[in-house]
């Protein structure tokens, strides 16, 4: 099993921070993520456990289900299929003394492709990085909210 962990600090409160989590149509606007789409339903609309994101980067084109969610506090999900036998990601908020919000972003995952393990942690440690500072970026501008 492999693994990453990445974190990043936003001015804003963790309701902010879990509310644009829960709408797929943010992502494209914080993330290198090009286009967020859910089946069956708008990506507009807050999501719940068993929803189906579609997220496109690029040609990538990746498909999560929504596994675990616990108001302001933690977001679960899996990767369903592409490169990885299994994929659990957790996006962990807690709040800060000054008000704002500790993102900790992290999954632990199986390539499919044997031997590629060590490449998958180093380009999702940076890939995920990213997306951690920009949901943390922007959650704290006042027109996200």
């Amino acid at each position: 099993m492999f693994s990453y962990r990445v974190t990043s600090r936003s001015s804003a409160g963790p309701d902010a921070v879990y509310a644009i989590l829960l709408r797929a149509s943010t992502w494209p606007s914080w993330s290198p993520i090009d286009g967020a789409d859910v089946e069956g339903g708008d990506p507009g609309d807050r999501q719940r456990v068993g929803d189906i994101r579609i997220f496109r980067t690029g040609r990538n084109v990746s498909r999560e289900r929504i596994v675990e969610l616990v108001e302001d506090r933690r977001f679960g999900y899996e990767n369903l299929g592409g490169p990885f036998r299994t994929y659990r990601g957790t996006v962990e908020l807690a709040s800060t003394p000054a008000g704002g919000t500790d993102i900790v972003w992290s999954a632990a995952f199986e390539p499919k492709l044997r031997l590629s393990g060590r490449l998958w942690e180093w380009y999702l440690t940076r890939f995920m990085q990213r997306m951690a500072d920009g949901l943390a970026s922007y959650a704290a501008q006042p027109a996200s909210r």
